[in-house]
């Protein structure tokens, strides 16, 4: 076999048919892997832009300011940002977009982060979703009443942006796991050599 051949993934050897035709001899199992070392190393080069990229957050709270300051922050991390205004302007847009992290104040008109949180968690498309509260109460009583409704994680305003980003980054980090084990070719190449094995066994 010529050695630039030789050289190639999966390589094995070469046969002549009886019609004459030459025909390459892979072994599937090596090229496999060859294929799967490369193509991780290179998902994994951009892996942390491309879940960024894919989270969405919403950040709910009545104050443009606050609203504003948010939406900065996280789109500069590469967060992709929904806002509402209030709880309901919240349920409103989340019929139509599903954020994977949502970011509530407390004290809102119409319907407040705790009448927000209760609803969310009633309904099981949004039961598990993260919800970072973020509020100038700061008493144990309300933290505590927040949590005992399902909210993940309690900030007082002023939040520090280091703190707000690092549980963003925390709660995404599901994300990074489903993507991880979706793009995992270990166990299709366990799969694969099982197979042959048992095969060969036959």
């Amino acid at each position: 076999m010529d050695a630039q051949l030789s050289r190639a993934p999966g390589m094995v050897g070469v046969a002549v048919l009886g019609s004459g035709k030459v025909i390459f001899i892979i072994n599937p199992l090596a090229l496999l892997e060859r294929l799967a070392a490369t193509t991780t190393s290179v998902e994994i080069a951009a892996l942390g832009s491309k879940i960024a990229s894919r989270i969405v957050v919403m950040v709910v709270d009545d104050s443009l300011t606050v609203r504003k300051a948010t939406t900065r922050m996280l789109m500069r991390a590469g967060y992709q940002v929904i806002t509402a205004k209030d709880g309901l302007d919240a349920l409103e847009k989340i019929a139509d977009n599903s954020p994977n992290i949502m970011l509530l104040d407390i004290e809102m008109p119409r319907m407040d982060g705790f009448e927000l949180t209760k609803r969310l968690r009633d309904d099981p498309k949004f039961k598990t979703l993260p919800i970072i509260m973020i509020t100038s109460r700061a008493a144990e009583k309300h933290r505590k009443f927040a949590m005992e409704l399902g909210v993940n994680a309690y900030l007082g305003k002023p939040y520090r942006e280091e703190e707000l980003l690092e549980h963003v980054k925390l709660f995404s980090e599901d994300e990074l796991h489903q993507y991880q084990n979706f793009h995992q070719p270990s166990g299709l190449l366990q799969q694969i050599a099982k197979l042959a094995t048992e095969s060969v066994g036959k």
